[in-house]
């Protein structure tokens, strides 16, 4: 079993907010995620991001792939 840290859409139509989770890189996006791990919020300026480092840490070190996207954000995260 592939784990992937990857987004889930939330929110209303046209106001979303994303999810960080780890997930079975097989489920579908809205699928039971394995752990919460942050949230992105593209709609307010400057976007809010929250991610804990500790849990995203301990997923990375089980072997978990993030998406380009979460990437993105962790890199963004850590300065």
């Amino acid at each position: 079993m592939a784990v992937k840290l990857r987004l889930t859409r939330m929110g209303n139509k046209k106001r979303a907010f994303y999810r960080i989770i780890a997930i079975n890189s097989e489920a579908r996006r809205e699928g039971r995620p394995l752990d919460y791990l942050g949230f992105y919020n593209p709609m307010v300026d400057p976007a809010e991001v929250k991610i804990d480092n500790d849990k995203v840490q301990k997923w990375l070190d089980r072997g978990a792939e993030p998406t380009d996207t979460v990437r993105a954000l962790l890199k963004k995260n850590a300065k």
